[in-house]
């Protein structure tokens, strides 16, 4: 269940808004809360950089409420890599690691529905709470440059469970569930669901779960996990898709370090994965599109008091 995982997210939120102060906490309407922007452009929210040493450790530790502890440790790596890239950029736009913003929504705690979100470059995750439940989504990871190496060696490679399952999935298909999963030779330049508050459409594509051979079934439920995983277990659980309106689909060549896309998509639950600039530079999303920022618990709550 998700209540002590509400009271954790709630103690957080309550810690953060005592040491920060006004302008948060936004009101729940605000139109800001339902955003996602991972691109290093003006957002709403407060900046890391602005806090003192202690809000911003609140803001870390709410951070944490949302996500497992491998998950957190790759979206402080995702965060880390703002100073790596401004160093491979000659340190010309200043990009910087405190360049991240928390934002909360309402009343942490009280009766009516609240929610928070930490955003920055290459990193979004938005959680809304009503009552004892948590609704997860948007939570988008990406990495510039996905890879750092020393020789033969791996220096930082946050992405690494997402593209490697991918692969052995990829691999392992048959020619005929290959045929089925390519749907493109040429991948898009970005994910497709977009930064809208409402993902873009897209109609489900590439091969079913069910017509799978067993080796292969069994890397498409790892690597939907994979995605799922970044969540408290308790949220994964419950957002596990039926393999009956699974679909995988592949996009661009099948070898690791060039661009590729692949999407997983169920009823409720679309996953994108994207590889851009000549392969190092990769994005990721977990969105519900029916569920994104809450809506179906606040479909729920306004079903009960409305």
């Amino acid at each position: 269940m998700t209540s002590s995982l509400a009271t954790s997210m709630s103690a957080a939120a309550g810690e953060l808004l005592s040491l920060v102060g006004p302008p948060l906490p936004y009101s729940f309407d605000d139109a800001g809360r339902r955003w996602i922007e991972y691109r290093p452009r003006t957002r709403p929210g407060v900046s890391l950089a602005s806090l003192s040493s202690p809000a911003r450790k609140a803001a870390f530790r709410l951070l944490a409420t949302g996500l497992s502890a491998h998950a957190y440790a790759q979206a402080l790596a995702i965060v880390s890599l703002e100073e790596v890239l401004d160093r491979a950029e000659g340190f010309a736009r200043g990009r910087h690691l405190n360049d991240y913003w928390v934002s909360v929504f309402g009343t942490p705690g009280s009766s009516s529905p609240w929610s928070w979100r930490f955003e920055g470059h290459h990193l979004s995750v938005s959680m809304t709470v009503v009552g004892s439940t948590v609704s997860p989504a948007p939570v988008f990871f990406g990495a510039n440059p996905a890879r750092v190496s020393y020789g033969a060696h791996t220096v930082s490679r946050p992405l690494s469970a997402e593209e490697d399952v991918a692969f052995a999935l990829l691999s392992s298909l048959s020619p005929t569930e290959l045929s089925l999963a390519l749907v493109a030779d040429v991948p898009p330049p970005d994910i497709e669901s977009g930064t809208l508050a409402v993902a873009s459409s897209l109609s489900p594509a590439g091969v079913s779960a069910t017509s799978l051979n067993p080796a292969s079934g069994a890397l498409l439920a790892q690597l939907v996990a994979v995605y799922l995983d970044r969540l408290p277990s308790s949220l994964a659980d419950e957002l596990s898709p039926s393999l009956e309106s699974l679909r995988f689909a592949w996009a661009g060549p099948a070898r690791p370090g060039v661009p590729a896309y692949y999407r997983l998509q169920a009823s409720d639950l679309l996953i994108e994965y994207d590889n851009t600039a000549g392969g190092n530079h990769a994005h990721t999303v977990l969105r519900r599109p029916s569920a994104d920022f809450g809506a179906d618990l606040l479909a729920e709550h306004r079903r009960a008091y409305h």
